[in-house]
């Protein structure tokens, strides 16, 4: 077993090497028949596991793969925790992360970096593989960094382009402030537990329980509610919660199947299963918990406000992956930690295949991305029309579909839970509800209804870059490499919240992982009143955001449908709420005016005042002229006549008695 656990990680970071250093050797067609067996293989060994736990008992594992280090008794080791919610991540990571790989063998087609992409979603699939297995905080840092690192490579993976770049660089620093949230927290573990390992930390967790620790200016926190605290900033980078979210939409600039990988079922989704994997620690503060779940509630609703008003199709599926992963994090704010995981998994399924159906679009529209420019695509792209519909309805949470249990369940123990903000969370979630509702049907009726929006240029070369509006040919339906992976999606899609609910949510499957202080399982609170998927389904018509989601459905098709005018007359009418959001709350020119502009300001000012004014000009200069004009002086006294130098002894040894005499 241990072979085969090892192998899972592993064989993507054969493949990425392989790709990647010998991509010469083995080719286009090599790059990518290596990295998808090497993932196939991965999500084989984890669904053997997965089936293991299931039905033949498998237990928990936790051993030592390998000894880095030992320092002053602290052991660093590379070691593998495999209980069901690790089993559980292990397959939701391997199977989107296969989908992604046969889909990029259609997007990336044409790319000259082909087989440099291959082997980047490999190394990202072994990264995140290894952060969900380690039982050690050091293993998770090391995986927590590696995504980041790839998901940096991967934005900017068309690096001759301004706009990757920039947003590459803008991950990465905005990340690199989380992670030192993060850092802070680990250090701070170390140096309470005096161990890194899991198992040791949580044991020892309630003992430490009532130390406090001073923080700036002098204020004592709760020592577990600054390490928890620090470690959810480590989250709110990765798994992109306000005001640490700005870097995910810019995130499409990258190909669209990274794009899927980083929103689905890599990155983002790190802090959630961090935080859920900490519960033992977090379920020890409830100041902690409070600050995670408003974070979360914030998130949900008002990033999924700007999605309403995005134009570019891949930004529109982003922002709803801002408002999803807000859901999550409320789940862990109330204690509901397999809430948010099995959010967590639906989500995965559904938010891919909407991102894989973008990119279905974009081939079609010849890398054309808004889409103002769209419209009619249904009869020319029915395989994407219909998967889009089926990862539209899970989205919204209609039932019987994966994200109705899921969200539904989340926004219901949110209304069973006392914690402090509770109330206003509940209110947020259930508004959210209508707006996800509604940018996810204007998306659709925008992209594949209504009239055709583009022209086709007859004679027009295919590979040049036409104006807005124009296409070489019509639109036409992707190839099976691209289709295939979308209706294997699509499958989950629809079934896996009817399938898993009870075991996951209510079963105790992740009860081996996840740690609940009494009193504050809400989750089991939610389970005395559930009687089966199919009961909850028949339930949730007659539930607040069933009918929310409605309306949000009837609004959008009578604007974005039916009558098209009344967007341009509420643009004009409600300008002020449409700027504000179409500036995106004005958080990236807050970022630039004050974080980006004022570092180069404070570095020019220290480059100007201390560098050349200081140690330049006083020390390094300053020195040197001073050196130069005593020099100056005393070579005036090298005359070489005796009576000078008699007269300057005299009057050193004047000055040598006056000085004895005054410290006498």
């Amino acid at each position: 077993m241990k072979t085969i656990l090892l192998l899972i990680p592993l064989l993507p970071l054969v493949g990425a090497a392989v790709s990647g250093l010998l991509r010469n050797h083995v080719g286009r067609a090599g790059a990518h028949w290596v990295t998808i067996l090497a993932v196939a293989g991965s999500c084989l060994l984890s669904f053997w596991v997965l089936y293991l736990q299931m039905y033949e008992g498998l237990e928990t594992l936790n051993y030592s793969v390998y000894t880095w280090m030992v320092v002053e008794g602290v052991t660093f080791e590379v070691g593998f925790l495999v209980d069901h919610l690790t089993s559980l991540m292990m397959c939701v990571v391997t199977f989107v992360s296969l989908m992604v790989h046969i889909y990029t063998i259609g997007y990336m087609h044409d790319d000259p970096g082909y087989q440099r992409f291959f082997s980047y979603i490999n190394l990202f699939t072994f990264a995140m593989l290894m952060l969900v297995m380690a039982n050690n905080f050091m293993q998770l840092f090391f995986g927590w960094e590696a995504v980041g690192l790839v998901s940096y490579l991967l934005i900017g993976f068309w690096f001759k382009k301004d706009t990757a770049i920039f947003a590459n660089m803008k991950a990465f620093l905005v990340n690199r402030v989380g992670d030192f949230g993060f850092l802070l927290g680990i250090a701070a573990v170390l140096m309470t537990f005096g161990s890194l390992d899991y198992a040791t930390v949580f044991a020892a967790a309630p003992d430490a329980a009532d130390e406090t620790i001073s923080v700036i200016g002098g204020m004592e926190w709760g020592l577990l509610t600054f390490i928890c605290v620090c470690l959810f900033i480590g989250a709110m980078g990765k798994s992109a919660q306000a005001p640490l979210h700005v870097w995910l939409p810019d995130s499409m600039e990258g190909p669209t199947p990274i794009s899927a990988l980083i929103h689905a079922a890599t990155m983002v989704t790190a802090g959630i299963f961090m935080v859920a994997r900490m519960s033992p620690l977090f379920e020890l503060s409830d100041a902690a918990l409070s600050f995670v779940m408003l974070i979360g509630a914030f998130t949900a609703f008002f990033m999924g406000l700007i999605g309403v008003v995005q134009n570019d199709i891949k930004r529109v599926v982003a922002y709803s992956t801002l408002s999803q992963l807000g859901y999550m994090t409320v789940a862990l704010g109330v204690s509901a930690y397999s809430a948010a995981i099995f959010h967590l998994m639906t989500h995965a399924f559904f938010k891919a295949l909407l991102f894989l159906g973008a990119g279905s679009v974009i081939i079609a529209m010849h890398h054309q991305q808004d889409m103002r420019y769209m419209g009619g695509l249904r009869k020319y792209m029915p395989v994407t029309w219909i998967t889009a519909w089926l990862g539209t309805l899970a989205l919204v949470g209609f039932p019987f579909f994966a994200g109705f249990y899921s969200k539904d369940a989340i926004i219901e123990v949110v209304h069973l839970s006392e914690r402090f903000g509770a109330g206003v969370t509940y209110w947020l979630v259930v508004a959210g509800v209508f707006v996800t509702a509604l940018y996810s049907f204007r998306l659709l009726y925008l992209t594949f209804h209504g009239k055709e929006k583009f022209e086709v240029v007859e004679g027009a070369d295919p590979h040049a870059h036409l104006p807005d509006g124009q296409l070489a040919h019509k639109p036409h339906e992707s190839p099976l490499v691209v289709t295939i992976p979308l209706i294997l999606l699509a499958i989950p899609s629809v079934v896996i919240g009817w399938l898993t609910i009870e075991p996951v949510l209510f079963g105790g499957w992740l009860s081996d992982a996840i740690h609940v202080a009494e009193g504050n399982d809400v989750v089991a609170e939610l389970g005395h009143h559930f009687h089966g998927a199919t009961a909850m389904a028949i339930h949730g018509v007659q539930t607040v955001p069933f009918w929310l989601m409605l309306a949000g459905f009837a609004v959008a098709t009578l604007i974005w449908k039916f009558r098209p005018g009344i967007a341009a007359a509420a643009k004009s009418r409600l300008s002020g709420i449409y700027t504000l959001l179409d500036h995106k709350y004005y958080f990236d020119e807050f970022n630039q005016k004050v974080f980006a502009n004022g570092s180069v300001r404070l570095g020019n000012g220290l480059w100007k005042k201390a560098d050349a004014g200081f140690i330049d000009g006083i020390l390094v200069n300053g020195s040197a002229k001073l050196v130069g004009k005593v020099a100056a002086l005393v070579r005036r006294w090298q005359t070489g006549f005796l009576y000078d130098y008699a007269f300057s002894m005299i009057i050193g040894l004047i000055a040598i008695l006056g000085v004895w005499v005054v410290l006498r």
